[in-house]
């Protein structure tokens, strides 16, 4: 999922138009577009000769690349049968229809006719079943960046998970039903293949662990972390040990997500609450990690990862209110979304008296808050934008006074009320990215078949 993604592109222009201005306006636009951070594959330029020369020598330098989306760059009236000539080929992957713009010369607009050729270009691309995305540049304006690059996100997204894959010790967790999957359609309509493994391959892997590398990790936790009191050397050295025997599976099967079986799993069987296995996950393998066996809510935050480019944190709901709702975490936060130093409590929570407990404060900021679940036979995307706020006082009822107030944030959404939120929640988990994202999450919804929910 880190790898930079291959973009193919191809300018067109007309026969009849200067060959030295449609060159201007390629390399102008390549230009743009190398700003973005993408890896671009240059087919050069296509006009409508009648032997198709151009046309072809575009398909051999970018066929044969392993390409998450082509760019079609209209720099000029093209006719339409120029374009389909290469574009056919590329009918398996998304493509950007991109008509650039005339300009002004003496008081006069002069034009090349590119939207001529993109108006011609867009029915025919639909008609022809191309998953396509129409843009368009505007005189004297700004290029439309932000839309190609929120479309190319999704793209090299939709390319990426065809190679991802989640791994989930155990399966449902406290037979919960919102977190389960659907394995033939996971991975022929999203492409991830889920991988379970047993608890026992971690208990087996901790055997083969060095004392060197378990002494490391101990050393970090107590350099790196803030503890609000005195935690026993042997709950951190457990820690250590589940997360280095966790991540020697990680590191042999290539996992890009993992979650665990936590209530009927590391609390039940282990007698240990698994927060501080997966903040060193974290760590040592820069994936996201959910709990409960939440293999929907695993596939959202590689999905959101893809589009984001942030490491994103899971979270609950707690309670609602008018215009927000309390959101958190009974166990931890990533590093990355932590305000301040990485906090941790030894707490005690109903049966389970040796907990070590991230009580870390939560960045603030606005967030693209999703949730990707299948509901009758359909993929549905959940979304919505809300500014995070520092929350109020709380606390969740069972823990050992002080009860400590967990990671959380209260959000106010924008782009829907509470009640149209409630009415279409779809998990007590949800995903969060920093940032507006709704624009990629809505191309990449659109390519993959996914309903999306606002």
């Amino acid at each position: 999922m880190n790898k930079k993604a291959r973009i193919g592109y191809v300018c067109f222009g007309e026969v009849n138009t200067p060959i030295e201005r449609l060159q201007m306006k390629h390399d102008e636009a390549l230009a743009a577009l190398k700003a973005l951070d993408y890896d671009f594959v240059d087919g050069g330029l296509v006009i409508d000769d009648p032997a198709y020369e151009t046309a072809d020598a575009a398909l051999a330098k970018i066929q044969g690349e392993d390409l998450s989306a082509l760019v079609i760059c209209v720099a000029g009236w093209v006719p339409t049968h120029a374009v389909i000539r290469v574009t056919d080929h590329f009918r398996h992957i998304p493509m950007v229809l991109w008509g650039l713009c005339g300009w002004k010369e003496n008081g006069r607009i002069i034009t090349t006719a590119e939207q001529a050729g993109t108006t011609a270009l867009r029915p025919a691309f639909e008609a022809l079943d191309y998953t396509f995305k129409y843009v368009y540049n505007i005189i004297d304006k700004p290029f439309p960046m932000k839309k190609i690059d929120a479309y190319l996100r999704a793209a090299a997204t939709r390319r990426a998970l065809r190679d991802a894959r989640v791994g989930t010790m155990g399966y449902r967790d406290m037979l919960l039903y919102g977190t389960q999957y659907e394995g033939n359609s996971m991975r022929s309509q999203i492409g991830i293949e889920v991988e379970p493994f047993e608890m026992l391959e971690m208990v087996q892997n901790m055997e083969k662990l060095d004392p060197a590398q378990v002494a490391e990790g101990v050393k970090f936790v107590k350099e790196n972390w803030v503890f609000k009191k005195a935690c026993d050397d042997s709950v951190i050295e457990n820690g250590v040990k589940y997360a280095l025997a966790i991540g020697m599976k990680i590191a042999e099967r290539g996992w890009d997500a993992i979650t665990l079986i936590d209530v009927d799993g590391m609390k039940k069987l282990m007698g240990f609450p698994p927060a501080m296995v997966f903040m060193l996950i974290e760590r040592y393998h820069n994936i996201p990690t959910v709990p409960e066996n939440d293999v929907m809510g695993a596939v959202t935050q590689i999905i959101m990862k893809g589009l984001s480019g942030q490491t994103v944190p899971y979270m609950e709901y707690y309670e609602f209110f008018e215009k927000s709702m309390l959101i958190g975490v009974p166990d931890y936060v990533p590093a990355c979304v932590t305000d301040g130093d990485v906090t941790v409590l030894p707490a005690a929570f109903g049966l389970l008296n040796a907990s070590l407990l991230n009580v870390s404060k939560v960045k603030t900021g606005y967030v693209t808050c999703a949730r990707l679940v299948f509901l009758k036979g359909k993929y549905k995307m959940h979304v919505y934008t809300a500014e995070a706020k520092t929350p109020p006082a709380w606390n969740e009822f069972g823990w050992d006074d002080p009860a400590p107030q967990l990671p959380s944030l209260e959000v106010f959404p924008d782009s829907c009320t509470v009640e149209e939120f409630a009415q279409n929640v779809s998990c007590q988990h949800v995903i969060l990215a920093y940032g507006d994202f709704v624009e990629e999450i809505r191309d990449f919804c659109k390519m993959m078949d996914i309903e999306l929910v606002m």
